[in-house]
């Protein structure tokens, strides 16, 4: 009878639940690569794995500033930029799904906001144009872009591609300035 009880809960709340998951999820994760930071700084000597990684990982985290960057400038100057800057885009861009998790896992509190309507009607008009150019430009907030596109349930394939196209292009520039700097 009990565990009726219990299975028909979570059918009830399955929404909720996963939601929820979602939030726990991009927040240890976030935690974890801070706390193992000095071991993701040691990728960079698995040549485009080890950047590929740090890149995935680094964007991975919500809001915290990682090496990312600096692996892809750096890795440009050794490797062949064409090739690290794609890999770096990919990677960053795998990592930037956390924060569509965590915007998709918190809808429910972002909805009670007075903008969200604002910002729900600009991402079904804007929004892939909006994430293409917020991808392609150094922008340490992009974890927001993330979080409103998962709260407002933007596509998430239209959401991804926009991502990679942006992020790979960013990076292959990033990657040629290391390659004519160092």
């Amino acid at each position: 009878m009990q565990i009726q009880k219990i299975k028909s809960w979570i059918i009830k709340h399955k929404e909720k639940i996963i939601k929820y998951f979602f939030i726990l999820l991009s927040i240890t994760v976030s935690i974890l690569i801070v706390i193992f930071r000095d071991s993701l700084a040691k990728l960079s000597s698995y040549g485009y794995l080890g950047i590929f990684l740090i890149n995935l990982v680094g964007s991975a985290t919500i809001l915290i500033p990682t090496p990312a960057i600096m692996a892809t400038f750096v890795g440009g100057s050794i490797y062949n930029p064409i090739i690290v800057g794609v890999l770096s885009g990919i990677g960053a861009s795998i990592g930037e799904t956390t924060g569509y998790l965590a915007g998709y896992g918190g809808s429910a509190l972002i909805k009670e906001n007075k903008n969200y309507m604002r910002v729900e009607k600009w991402m079904s008009i804007n929004g892939f144009a909006t994430i293409f150019v917020l991808a392609c430009i150094p922008n340490p907030i992009f974890d927001l872009t993330g979080l409103f596109a998962g709260a407002t349930k933007y596509s998430f394939k239209k959401y991804f591609l926009a991502v990679v196209s942006g992020k790979i292009i960013r990076f292959i520039g990033i990657s040629f300035l290391g390659s004519n700097f160092l």
